[in-house]
């Protein structure tokens, strides 16, 4: 038994929404998006069935890696508006039920944030790691920019001094590996909560937390680390019982029964070093590692793959969280390629929000995806877009694309001055062209996730059994729906263990039920009441 509090009512029904906030709609037209912008754009995300939004970092930031390296955690970056526009916003969408989150960058800071600036010219300070050996830096240190003799370590770019949370062991040819109890991590700790309590107390519903399993270094089993969350949820409990805290980890096996109330399966981490996730719908195009292992995902118009690895990894990450907590399912976010990417086209893409929304987890959606906005190949590395030869971030984080006018509808901006080039494709979908196409993919989205707050059955706490994980994907969730998903170009059936006489289509694209055989055509899907 958990001796958390449950989870937030509201999560358990939601339907989250990832603003990138530099590409989402710009307002002043200084070609970058802000918070104003989001607000005059908050009848889309209402009339789709948006319950919650999460933002990118909005903090002060030099923006080295995109506002993940926050110079000041109680400050907002000028280019999204001040103070006031970001309580606009948050009332704004609280009266469309509308919950608004940020993204806590736990592990790090900025080079410029004062705290670094201090510890670079204090030997004393221990918020950072720093290194001393007098005989050369060890691996992976960066030289100190200031007074201060030797070197801090970095958590990812060199601009990104690591927060010092102490390290699960100890060695003492290694004077910098401080335990987690040091005044140093001691500190740090306690300025997570106050930074959480400050945005709590303004309003906002909550945190996705960055890098969540990366603060106690060297802490192999994440035993330190998740005991940190622990300690940090306890406190959560107590003061802001009603807030919700989901973490970029990637296994929700472990964060959860840490204290996160939700976790998502992600490209990377967890389970087969995210392994799920990409055998579900990552193709493998735009945001590439070497160390990722190439198969086939399910979600190819082939037929190549099978969604038993995402299934299995499913049921054992549910098999230990039950009730405590949830697992969010992204369709794509700002660090790995969208739904429509390199060889899928927009017609593979309707089966793959019919599957995320009768899944139980929580959807998450990525803004645009809900449009099938593309991933674009081969754009400029920035802001720290680029992390390989064959990984470009930039190509998922392009400006959403409202309309027909000029920028589509993002900004009055000449387009040499907008954040990232608009798709230049002829075709590319916009909001309002869907809006008037009652069969497009907009449009199915909204059903769907209509569908699934009027269905308990369908939501996140339904028991589902599944049937078949090749093509088609069947299952049936609360033993009242029957869900059947093809998402390969040939067509498919599968022959049911018993027959269902009276099978109602609620939303179906070709897929038919008689008797004991389900009928897919190609990226085909069904949902059925029973």
């Amino acid at each position: 038994m958990s001796s958390f509090r449950p989870t937030p009512a509201w999560l358990a029904d939601a339907v989250l929404y990832q603003i990138y906030p530099q590409s989402f709609a710009d307002s002043n037209g200084d070609g970058i998006g802000d918070f104003a912008g989001v607000s005059e754009r908050l009848d889309h995300l209402a009339w789709l069935g948006v319950t919650a939004v999460w933002l990118n970092p909005c903090f002060a930031s030099p923006f080295c890696d995109a506002g993940y390296d926050v110079a000041d955690y109680l400050s907002l970056a000028p280019r999204y508006g001040t103070a006031d526009d970001l309580a606009e916003l948050v009332e704004a969408a609280g009266r469309r039920g509308i919950r608004v989150m940020l993204d806590l960058v736990a592990g790090h800071t900025s080079d410029q944030h004062a705290w670094f600036r201090a510890a670079a010219n204090d030997p004393d300070d221990q918020r950072y790691i720093w290194a001393d050996t007098g005989d050369g830096l060890p691996d992976r240190f960066v030289s100190s920019p200031g007074t201060r003799p030797g070197g801090y370590l970095p958590n990812f770019f060199d601009t990104q001094p690591a927060l010092n949370f102490g390290y699960a062991k100890q060695d003492p040819a290694e004077p910098w590996r401080q335990p987690v109890d040091a005044e140093g991590p001691r500190a740090n700790r306690a300025a997570l909560r106050e930074i959480m309590d400050y945005w709590l107390r303004l309003g906002l519903a909550g945190f996705r937390v960055d890098m969540a399993h990366s603060l106690v270094k060297d802490d192999a089993d994440l035993v330190q680390t998740s005991g940190l969350w622990t300690e940090l949820r306890q406190w959560l409990d107590t003061d802001h019982p009603d807030a919700a805290l989901l973490a970029e980890w990637g296994d929700p096996a472990v964060s959860v029964p840490a204290g996160f109330h939700s976790d998502f399966f992600l490209q990377f981490g967890g389970p087969s070093d995210g392994l799920p996730l990409r055998s579900l719908w990552d193709n493998r195009h735009g945001t590439v590692s070497d160390r990722w292992p190439q198969r086939p995902c399910y979600f190819d118009a082939e037929g190549r793959g099978t969604a038993g690895t995402f299934v299995t990894a499913w049921e054992s990450v549910n098999a230990v969280i039950g009730d405590c907590g949830f697992i969010a399912l992204p369709t794509a976010n700002h660090d790995f390629s969208r739904l429509a990417c390199g060889p899928r086209t927009a017609e593979q893409l309707p089966a793959a929000f019919a599957f995320q929304l009768t899944w139980p987890t929580l959807p998450a959606i990525y803004y645009g995806d809900e449009i099938g906005m593309r991933y674009i190949p081969d754009l400029d590395d920035h802001e720290g877009s680029v992390l390989g030869p064959r990984y470009n971030r930039a190509g998922c984080r392009t400006p959403m694309q409202w309309d027909t006018s000029a920028n589509a509808g993002f900004s009055t901006a000449p387009p040499d001055r907008l954040y990232l080039p608009i798709d230049p494709a002829a075709d590319r979908p916009t909001v309002a062209g869907q809006r008037a196409d009652e069969g497009s993919l907009l449009h199915l989205v909204r059903r769907l996730i209509a569908l699934r707050k009027a269905t308990p059955e369908l939501g996140s706490r339904t028991a589902v059994e599944v049937l078949h994980t090749g093509y088609p994907l069947v299952y049936t969730r609360g033993e009242r729906y029957l869900v059947a998903v093809n998402p390969r170009r040939e067509p498919a059936e599968f022959t049911l263990p018993s027959a269902y006489e009276r099978a109602r289509a609620v939303e179906t694209n070709g897929v038919t039920v008689e008797g004991q055989t389900v009928t897919a055509p190609g990226f085909g899907y069904g949902i059925f009441e029973l």
